[in-house]
């Protein structure tokens, strides 16, 4: 007996080895029954379709993180090059890295730092390989540094160093990619403004770099610059850091945070005092989380029936709640059960729904909304009127412009 999922086929009675499974295209690691595959289906975190497509950018360019080949600003997705096989995207403050479906791994824009790999300083305004290898697999930007995860299992980091944020035992910046211990476990990562979080294939989660207002949830506000476990817990999915704090996923679809508060940034209702967490705290009492994003000051979140919701800053109206009031509670944007994806990024928001639509709100400084114009939005306005987008960036916290993949 056999049971199909999106891309193939396991077997009830002779299960197959696959590669690892991250909800958004890859596959299961390890060998799984017909039972195991059905409950991790069941979670949303059994493997779709593979996604790749055309990468698309636009906003400010002072770096030539749009990969046009200049620093003009754009206020309208242009795409970059003519490529159609970019798999995943994350930003930085002012780049773009980006994992082809051949696993070879480019970066375009800032590399202050040497956060574009190349062994330099150098900015750079269209794409180029970092390195030779053909096995990355996630990529996560943050503020002037990187993080990336193999097909082999292993960690990497490079970029900018201080608080020890590139997790190796030190503060001294890297220009290439420099692994990260020696563990072979690595599963999910996630960079904020200058700490990391990451989650290994056991579920339990892991921090690094700068403790402020306890971000990095380890009951304090030590820094750390090797990672050190977040509480003893095996039940981590998924996990996004902000600028000053970060928000967490349970297996059980329970949604934690932890860190900055001051604008409500954490959602926990606690308007008034904004009391910091340094632990890991629930955040009302809802299990259907399926996504959330941490933009710099705000913060994000669909829910496995497809609304959206959003909490923290709304300086320029980045919650897309019409008005430009603060939340300390997740707010549901509009009353449409139809989102996907969202992503916050340092003032403003992007989103996809699922008919291939695009939405952008919030601050429009650079025309980083997309809309042609750089009026600021305070509630979600379709970017162009194409259904084929497939994926925004899976980090962006820092990011003062915008990008998405979308098919041919």
């Amino acid at each position: 007996m056999s049971q199909k999922y999106p891309g193939g086929i396991i077997s009830k009675t002779a299960p197959v080895t696959v590669g690892p499974v991250d909800g958004e295209g890859g596959s299961a690691p390890g060998v799984w029954t017909l039972t195991q595959a059905l409950e991790l289906n069941k979670q949303n975190l059994w493997p779709k379709p593979p996604v790749q497509g055309e990468l698309y950018a636009w906003g400010g360019n002072g770096s030539g993180q749009l990969g046009q080949n200049n620093l003009v600003n754009l206020s309208n997705p242009v795409q970059i090059g003519a490529l159609t096989t970019w798999a995943r995207i994350t930003e930085g403050e002012a780049n773009i890295i980006a994992v082809k479906t051949d696993g070879t791994l480019w970066g375009v824009g800032d590399g202050n730092y040497g956060s574009l790999g190349q062994n330099s300083l150098a900015n750079f305004s269209s794409p180029v390989q970092i390195g030779a290898l053909s096995t990355w697999y996630q990529v996560a930007g943050g503020g002037s540094f990187t993080l990336a995860t193999k097909t082999d299992g292993t960690l990497w980091a490079w970029g900018r160093n201080t608080n020890g944020r590139l997790g190796l035992g030190d503060i001294v910046n890297r220009s290439s990619p420099v692994q990260i211990g020696a563990l072979t476990t690595w599963y999910k990562v996630a960079a904020g403004r200058e700490h990391a979080l990451a989650i290994k294939t056991d579920g339990t989660l892991w921090a690094w770099g700068s403790g402020d207002s306890g971000k990095l949830g380890t009951g304090n506000t030590i820094y750390r610059s090797s990672p050190v476990q977040v509480g003893a817990l095996t039940t981590w999915a998924q996990v996004a850091a902000g600028g000053n704090n970060t928000f967490a996923i349970k297996t059980d679809g329970t949604l934690w945070s932890w860190g900055y508060n001051e604008q409500g940034n954490l959602g926990l209702n606690d308007s008034g005092t904004y009391t910091k967490r340094s632990s890991p705290v629930q955040v009302g009492a809802l299990t259907t989380w399926k996504q959330v994003s941490a933009g710099d000051n705000h913060a994000l979140a669909v829910s496995s029936n497809g609304a959206l919701w959003a909490w923290g800053s709304n300086g320029s109206g980045r919650l897309g709640l019409n008005d430009a009031n603060n939340r300390s509670s997740p707010t549901q944007v509009g009353a449409l059960t139809t989102w996907s994806q969202a992503a916050g990024g340092a003032t403003h928001t992007v989103a996809l729904k699922t008919d291939g639509t695009l939405w952008s709100w919030g601050q429009n400084n650079s025309g980083k909304l997309g809309l042609n114009d750089t009026v600021n939005r305070s509630s979600p306005v379709q970017v162009g009127a194409l259904t084929s987008w497939v994926r925004i960036p899976i980090n962006m916290s820092q990011s003062v412009f915008s990008s998405a993949l979308k098919t041919p």
